[in-house]
């Protein structure tokens, strides 16, 4: 009987020296969770046994418990490396479209050849759909996507509208349209340029002019002319049929006496036309002549600017528009300034916010939410399955696994360019190494007296 005693000692012995030596192997092992040997006592009686006086039958492993308490953080220069702080789980798949899914704390995420974010075993990390606010549309396991971050953003959007809102000075001088020169800086007051995009995703530069003419009646002479150019090139201002106008008129005061006593056209030497923009008397914005500020078409057509080559969209116009300017005595500046047209942009940048939100940034400006990275936790996690590579699995010990959004509840939040080291405390494995391998010779010196015992009672003659 005591030799069993003392094996059960040994075994338990073995599998605490076991135990310890795979937590102090794992020490750097990034999503670690270390490992507890739990032991019981074996003790077994009959009916007719007296429990007073009946000895144990020594010890027997019970469970081998992992312990996932939080890991310490390792902080990197990687924003696809991805750390926990709380109690979720990262799901990964080892097949696109696969349910087989895993868990793990381990975040070191890369890109596959099709820009699948992925784990050093090729596994995909899994995401909640998201609409393009970044709000999840659905919280359900089942709904969980691979995360793909596209190389390039959408298709070309040729450019409808530019906003712009400024102040033109109160105080500048006049100067004669007449005389209007986009290349002599003397000829006008100010000018601002934005990049609009043609239906093929090329850039053009708009330059919009701002011209305070002479000899102007209306309001105390609080009109200005504005022309508009792409490329240099001089581009009308047209009807809602795309008709260039042939005249758009301010009011003039040809004797100086402050009324107005005739009309003048806003054109430029070369016979494009000007649109008017007009102000009150305290600076503020009245309205625009034409009150709706569409150019006429850019490509080569009748009645084109003839600003885009062949093999575009030559029917685009630009719709121009005004967002409360102003004309108080202060200097021009431009308040506000932005169009609608995007070309092909290239990835620049992807960042994981605190809440799992996976945002790329493209070279034309866009940004798009991608996915939120999914997170589970489980009722019980000592009962997951583990399955190496630093991931286990659902059993029905540890219950089926709640998804949820980081930043939620429990889940915890996530820390991009970041990494959970092993929870392992290595001076605590060294004490419970030498703490085992004590057990393991005393159970050896045991075993040992019992030889000794038997080999006595054999000698007995």
């Amino acid at each position: 009987m005591s030799f069993n005693i003392s094996l059960s000692g040994l075994n338990a012995a073995q599998k605490d020296l076991d135990t310890t030596s795979n937590n102090i192997a794992n020490v750097n092992t990034v999503g670690f969770k270390e490992s507890r040997a739990e032991f019981a006592d074996v003790y077994s009686a009959s009916l007719f046994s007296n429990s007073k006086t009946q000895v144990g039958s020594g010890v027997s492993t019970s469970m081998v418990a992992q312990q996932f308490h939080q890991g310490s953080l390792q902080f990197t220069n990687n924003a696809l490396d991805l750390a926990i702080n709380g109690n979720g789980m990262f799901i990964t798949t080892p097949e696109f479209g696969s349910q087989d899914y895993s868990y793990t704390r381990a975040g070191a995420f890369k890109l596959n050849d099709s820009n699948f974010m992925v784990d050093s075993q090729g596994n995909y990390l899994m995401a909640l759909p998201v609409n393009e606010d970044g709000s999840v549309k659905s919280v359900s396991l089942s709904e969980t996507k691979p995360i793909q971050i596209p190389q390039t953003a959408g298709q070309p959007k040729s450019t409808e509208e530019v906003r712009m809102s400024m102040n033109l000075p109160a105080a500048e001088g006049s100067h004669d349209p007449a005389n209007f020169d986009p290349t002599d800086p003397t000829t006008y007051n100010n000018a601002t340029s934005i990049t609009i995009y043609d239906s093929l995703g090329e850039p053009h530069i708009q330059t919009q002019y701002f011209l305070k003419p002479t000899g102007g009646a209306l309001n105390n002479d609080n009109q200005w002319i504005t022309y508009v150019t792409i490329d240099d090139k001089p581009v009308d201002f047209a009807d809602a049929a795309g008709v260039p106008l042939a005249a758009v008129n301010w009011d003039q005061d040809t004797n100086g006496d402050g009324v107005a006593d005739g009309t003048q056209t806003a054109i430029t030497p070369s016979g494009h036309v000007g649109a008017v923009i007009s102000f009150d008397d305290t600076g503020n914005y009245l309205g625009s002549d034409p009150a709706t500020m569409i150019t006429q078409e850019l490509g080569t057509g009748v009645n084109g600017a003839g600003v885009l080559g062949p093999g575009v969209d030559g029917t685009q116009r630009l719709d121009l528009k005004f967002d409360n300017p102003t004309q108080f005595a202060s200097a021009f500046e431009v308040t506000a300034l932005s169009q609608d047209g995007s070309t092909v942009g290239r990835l620049t940048n992807v960042e994981v916010s605190s809440d799992g939100l996976v945002n790329a940034t493209y070279s034309n400006g866009t940004q798009e939410a991608l996915g939120k990275v999914a997170l589970a936790r489980f009722a019980n996690e000592q009962g997951l399955s583990q399955q190496g590579n630093t991931s286990w699995k659902s059993t029905q010990d540890s219950g089926v696994a709640l998804v949820g959004e980081p930043n939620t509840g429990t889940f915890g939040n996530i820390n991009s360019a970041a990494l959970e080291q092993s929870n392992t405390d290595l001076t605590t494995e060294l004490v419970d190494l030498i703490s085992a391998q004590r057990n393991f010779q005393a159970n050896s010196r045991a075993l040992d007296i019992s030889n000794q015992l038997q080999q006595n009672i054999l000698q007995i003659r």
